[in-house]
């Protein structure tokens, strides 16, 4: 019998009883959308946020769940034999598969939503939410990835012909699997790395590094690769095992507060108490700064010029940029106003010759 007369004796034989699953179908969507109605309602008056996600996320994956379970206990009832049966049970058995995995997902993303919504990145000062955001992330992708591949495989192995070439290829596994090991050696590195890097942090989104000689933030963090937000809006992408591999600078490890220095090269002949005075005054008028660090001090002296560190602070690197500028700006300006011979000079000695000394 041709593959085309089985589909059409199988449909023949549904037909009869395909009134019977559309009224039980129409039955179970109505209810349905009546349940989640009444969730969206309910959700609207709370005052917490993340319970609207539950509606939100879970809808279509729960309408598709009960109308299987719905089948799975209408069709027993239902006369088909031969094809018809075969047909109708392997169909439910692979929708059975999806809705699940679809439902998996979903809760997934609902779980994750609840999960950050109680850790805002807005704030300054936001190591536990960037914590708590780069395990999350990096742990949703793994578990799409672990529910993906299940679902996958179930579905292959509802067929007998996958099942039959998985028992034949069972004997050469273990051939197969140093060879996929060895062709698959970075990929499944960056994999482990990835893991790795959820568990230890040494990385976390939002973090302040220097990677290659660029300065930026973390923005993204995948299963295989890092992507870097360079200060100038470029993006810096990276293997993930090069976070575990290779040193680099994270200026937001433990904390966001950071110090920042200008360097003034001024005259010997400066007076650094005025200089000290006047640099905690811009402080103190100045928004960026956090009240804590502010000290001046001689840090060298040259032939030509003796050079002035202030170091100051800042609640983030942001912060600590703008505020260094400034700090650098609103000095030099002090000294060219207020004390211009502070400012580096050269000095020439001229020495007397012979024709000064005869006229002298």
């Amino acid at each position: 019998m041709s593959e085309k007369s089985v589909i059409a004796s199988a449909i023949e034989g549904i037909w009869p009883d395909l009134w019977r699953v559309a009224v039980v179908l129409a039955v179970i969507w109505i209810a349905h959308w009546v349940v989640f109605w009444v969730i969206e309602r309910i959700t609207k008056r709370t005052e917490i946020e993340w319970d609207a996600a539950i509606a939100r996320h879970l809808r279509g994956p729960a309408r598709l769940g009960a109308m299987l379970l719905a089948l799975q206990f209408t069709v027993p009832g239902l006369d088909l034999t031969g094809a018809s049966a075969i047909f109708t049970s392997h169909g439910l058995d692979i929708l059975s598969v999806v809705a699940i995995a679809w439902i998996s997902l979903r809760a997934i993303l609902v779980l994750e939503e609840i999960l950050l919504s109680r850790f805002e990145m807005g704030r300054s000062n936001n190591l536990e939410s960037r914590k708590v955001h780069t395990q999350v992330r990096i742990l949703h992708n793994v578990a799409v990835a672990v529910v993906v591949v299940v679902a996958s495989a179930m579905v292959l192995m509802t067929f007998p012909g996958v099942r039959r070439i998985g028992v034949s290829l069972l004997a050469s596994a273990g051939i197969a699997g140093v060879i996929l090991g060895i062709a698959a050696q970075k990929t499944i590195g960056n994999l482990l790395a990835g893991i790795q890097l959820a568990l230890t942090q040494p990385i976390r989104i939002d973090d302040v590094v220097i990677v290659e000689n660029e300065w930026g933030w973390i923005e993204e963090i995948t299963l295989t690769y890092v992507v870097v937000k360079i200060w100038d809006l470029r993006r810096l992408i990276l293997p993930i095992s090069y976070f575990i591999e290779r040193p680099i600078q994270n200026w937001t490890r433990s904390a966001s507060e950071i110090m920042g220095t200008v360097v003034i090269p001024c005259d010997q002949a400066a007076d650094v108490d005025l200089i000290r005075a006047e640099a905690s005054r811009i402080a103190a008028l100045t928004p960026q700064w956090d009240g804590k660090v502010c000290v001046v001090q001689v840090v060298d002296c040259r032939a030509e010029a003796m050079d002035v560190r202030i170091l100051v602070s800042a609640t983030d690197s942001g912060m600590c940029w703008d505020l260094r500028c400034h700090m650098r700006e609103r000095l030099l300006d002090f000294l060219r106003r207020e004390h211009p011979q502070w400012l580096p000079r050269r000095r020439v000695e001229m020495l007397p010759t012979e024709s000064d000394k005869a006229f002298g």
